[in-house]
């Protein structure tokens, strides 16, 4: 920040730390930094304290490695949902957008990320252990890549690929459709979705 040095020390650290987050430059940070100021007291403690709760009372579920008050989460808790199929997500938040369309009713896992050699993301960064466990258990007989269409979601999916073959040869791999959104035109879309969209055209 340009002015940073100008700011009083208990908001310039505050500043900083807001900058950090995701979707929040400088010049955000400083917004949100002075409109903490402006609050009653009792209501920037409480928020200090839900951000606290946030580490405490929040863990990672033991079978799908999704954020829950308590392990397992009530996903993977709930008997309706179908053990055949497991449904293979980057972070916590896709679960919450799968589960809001109301179509899919199997189970999930959380991957964490993203294979990226570059950046230091390797297999062992990610939940590729709770992985194979929750395969060697023998229910999931279809694992859903719902990963994106990123260049890294791309790699990940070629490592999974190559998992199951070697060691789970009879489990089917399939992943979301990719191509033309509805309503859209061909000659609007672009050359690596018109490419996804040939490549995984349907039969109708």
């Amino acid at each position: 920040m340009a002015d940073g040095d100008r700011l009083p020390g208990p908001l310039k650290a505050v500043v900083e730390e807001l900058a950090r987050l995701p979707g929040l430059g400088p010049k955000s940070a400083l917004r949100v930094g002075l409109t903490l100021l402006k609050w009653p007291r009792e209501r920037s403690s409480d928020l200090g304290r839900k951000i606290v709760e946030l580490r405490e009372k929040l863990c990672l579920c033991e079978r799908c490695a999704g954020l829950s008050e308590a392990s397992p989460c009530d996903l993977c808790d709930d008997p309706r949902r179908d053990p055949t199929q497991l449904c293979l997500v980057t972070e916590w938040d896709s679960v919450l957008v799968l589960e809001e369309s109301g179509q899919f009713k199997g189970t999930y896992l959380v991957l964490g990320g993203l294979l990226n050699p570059l950046d230091g993301v390797q297999p062992a960064s990610l939940e590729f252990a709770r992985l194979r466990d929750r395969l060697a258990q023998g229910q999931v007989q279809e694992l859903i890549l719902a990963l994106g269409s990123t260049l890294e979601a791309e790699t990940t999916a070629s490592y999974i690929k190559n998992l199951l073959a070697a060691d789970f040869p009879h489990i089917i791999l399939t992943r979301l459709a990719q191509g033309i959104p509805l309503g859209s035109e061909v000659k609007y879309i672009d050359r690596e979705t018109l490419k996804q969209s040939l490549k995984y055209r349907q039969n109708l």
